[in-house]
């Protein structure tokens, strides 16, 4: 299996300093961003991590195509613990009450990157989604990420509902988001410990997943649009728990 990778030169910096015991190797290319590459490589060579030139060719393959600005960072992979002990730590360690985000399926690599940048900006504990039949931290996610992808943990289940019977064991409230809900997102309390549950693309919720909600609500459209792309609603989930929060204080 290949090594993951982070490219760009915005997704690489944030790697290089908030995480650079998880960079192996930096690659450069030459261009028009020359003066910002140099800032990459003295940050990685401050970090003890070896830049490499790469043609451009061998970056466009590292990054799948993605638009790589010349600079790709080789990762090492994640040496992690189980879901469980994950999502006990992660728990544990939010400031105030946890809010977590649950996406059941989101296929899309660039809504998974999209989400998790929406996470971190709300303080977002944990993202949580399926292992099989979901986008991974792909490459591509972790560019449209930002650097969220390594800020906020990132834990891919193999059983969803039973991750989510375990948050209710913690005492989280799992509100799901469904066309078919009869209150709005406005209408419920949102400042306890909360687990958002968005569903995937074009096909929502699964049925046990909706099942293991303790309450669905809809996001009110006033346009002819009937619904939004599954990263824009949970922008607009995720900020209205923190309006929320800081409105109790």
């Amino acid at each position: 299996m290949a090594a993951p990778v982070a490219y760009g030169i915005h997704a690489v910096r944030v790697m290089l300093s908030r995480s650079p015991q998880r960079v192996r190797r930096v690659l450069m290319g030459t261009g028009r961003d020359a003066g910002r590459l140099a800032e990459l490589k003295g940050l990685a060579e401050r970090a003890g991590i070896q830049v490499a030139s790469a043609d451009a060719g061998l970056l466009d393959k590292l990054a799948d195509g993605g638009r790589h600005q010349g600079v790709v960072a080789e990762m090492v992979p994640w040496v992690s613990s189980d879901p469980e002990t994950q999502l006990e730590e992660a728990l544990e360690a939010a400031r105030g009450p946890p809010l977590l985000l649950v996406l059941d399926g989101v296929q899309d690599p660039h809504n998974l990157g999209a989400c998790l940048r929406s996470a971190d900006a709300a303080g977002v504990c944990a993202v949580i989604a399926p292992r099989d039949r979901a986008a991974g931290l792909t490459p591509v996610a972790r560019k449209v990420a930002a650097g969220a992808a390594e800020t906020v943990p990132f834990m891919a289940v193999v059983n969803l509902a039973r991750t989510l019977r375990e948050l209710k064991e913690r005492d989280v409230w799992l509100v799901g988001t469904d066309d078919s809900a009869d209150r709005t997102l406005y209408d419920v309390d949102l400042t306890g410990p909360i687990a958002l549950v968005m569903g995937s693309e074009g096909e929502g919720l699964r049925r046990l997943t909706r099942e293991c909600c303790d309450e669905l609500v809809y996001i009110p459209m006033a346009g002819a649009v009937e619904s939004l792309n599954v990263s824009v609603a949970a922008g607009v989930a995720l900020f209205e728990a923190v309006r929320q929060r800081r409105k109790r204080g």
